[in-house]
C-alpha cells in the first residue's frame, strides 16, 4: 500500500488484485445467507472506500487490520440497506392468495356491495349524481364535465364534494 501511496500504478494494481479474494472469503462469511451477488457489491464498496480513502492508510502500522475496519464499515453500510428493504419488500408468493380474498382487497373491514353503491347514487340529487358519475366514475377532467353538463368548474367541484358527503352518510362511513 505504500507504493500506491507514492503513485506506483502498478503496485496498486496487485495490491487490489491480492486483497479482492480475501475481502470476497470474509464478506460470504459475514453474509452467508445473502445472494452472491450481494457479496460482489460488498466488495466493490470496500474497493472503492479503499481507493478513496488509501491517503489515510500510515505505513508504519499494519494494512490488514486497515482494511478490515473499512470492510467492517461497509458490512454495516449493506446489512442497515437490507434491513431498510427487507422491510418494504411484498413476498410475491402470497399475492395471489391476498387477491383471491375479495374482503382482503379493502381497507374497510366490510365489503360495501357494487349494488349498494350504485343504488346510493342513484338517490343523489341529479346534479350531485351527474358530477359523480363524470368525474369519479368516468374519470372526466373538470373541464369535460363542465363541458357536457352546462355547470361551471367550480359548480361541479361543490357538487361532486356534497355527493361524496352524502354517498358516505348513505353508506355509513363517517370519513
Amino acid at each position: 500500500m505504500a507504493a500506491a501511496q507514492d503513485g506506483d500504478t502498478g503496485a496498486y494494481q496487485q495490491l487490489l488484485c491480492e486483497i479482492a479474494p480475501l475481502l470476497r472469503r470474509v464478506a460470504a462469511r459475514r453474509l452467508y445467507s445473502a445472494p452472491a451477488a450481494d457479496i460482489e457489491d460488498v466488495v466493490q464498496d470496500v474497493l472503492l472506500s479503499v481507493h478513496a480513502v488509501r491517503h489515510t492508510y500510515d505505513p508504519a502500522r499494519p494494512f490488514l487490520p486497515w482494511l478490515m475496519a473499512i470492510q467492517r464499515h461497509r458490512l454495516a453500510d449493506w446489512m442497515r440497506r437490507s434491513m431498510r428493504r427487507s422491510a418494504n419488500e411484498v413476498a410475491v408468493e402470497s399475492l395471489e392468495v391476498t387477491f383471491a380474498e375479495r374482503a382482503a382487497n379493502t381497507d374497510d373491514e366490510e365489503t360495501i356491495d357494487r349494488k349498494e353503491i350504485h343504488a346510493a347514487v342513484a338517490g343523489l340529487p341529479p346534479a350531485q349524481r351527474r358530477a359523480i358519475e363524470l368525474l369519479k366514475l368516468k374519470e372526466m377532467s373538470l373541464k369535460e364535465a363542465a363541458q357536457e353538463t352546462g355547470m361551471t368548474e367550480t359548480a361541479l367541484k361543490v357538487a361532486t364534494h356534497r355527493g361524496i358527503k352524502a354517498l358516505r352518510a348513505l353508506l355509513g362511513k363517517d370519513r
